[in-house]
C-alpha cells in the first residue's frame, strides 16, 4: 500500500477529512473533528490508529509491527509499521476499527449529523 492508496482508503469513510494541524509532514484524518489516523507523508513508514485498549495490547503481543502509539496515549493508540508483519488487509481492518471507535464515542447529535452527510 502506498500513500495515495492509504489516503484514498481513509477518505472513503463517511465524513472523513484530512489536514495538517501539526506540521507539513503529518497528515491527519478526522471524522467530525476527531482524529482516527495519523501518517507521516515524507517517510510513510507507519500509521497511528486509535484502538480498543484490550485489543491494542493483544495486537502488540501478536505482531512485531504493532507497538504502543508513538507520541500518543499508549492505552488508546497503536503505531502500525508498514512492511513488517502486518498485512495490508489487517491495516485496513485497523483503520476501519479506528474510524468506527471514534464515531461510536461521538455525541448522539454528532452521529446523527454524520449519518445525514
Amino acid at each position: 500500500m502506498n500513500i495515495e492508496e492509504f489516503r484514498d482508503f481513509c477518505l472513503s469513510f463517511q465524513g472523513a477529512t484530512e489536514g495538517f494541524p501539526f506540521d507539513k509532514n503529518i497528515l491527519v484524518f478526522k471524522v467530525m473533528g476527531k482524529m482516527f489516523a495519523l501518517v507521516d507523508i515524507e517517510m510513510f513508514e507507519s500509521v497511528n490508529l486509535k484502538c480498543d485498549p484490550e485489543r491494542a495490547v493483544e495486537l502488540r503481543g501478536q505482531f512485531q509491527g504493532i507497538q504502543a502509539g508513538w507520541h500518543m496515549n499508549k492505552k488508546h493508540w497503536n503505531t502500525i509499521k508498514f512492511g513488517v508483519d502486518v498485512s495490508e488487509k489487517l491495516i485496513q481492518e485497523l483503520v476501519t476499527h479506528s474510524y468506527d471507535l471514534v464515531v461510536s464515542k461521538l455525541p448522539k447529535y454528532k452521529q446523527a449529523e454524520l449519518k445525514a452527510l
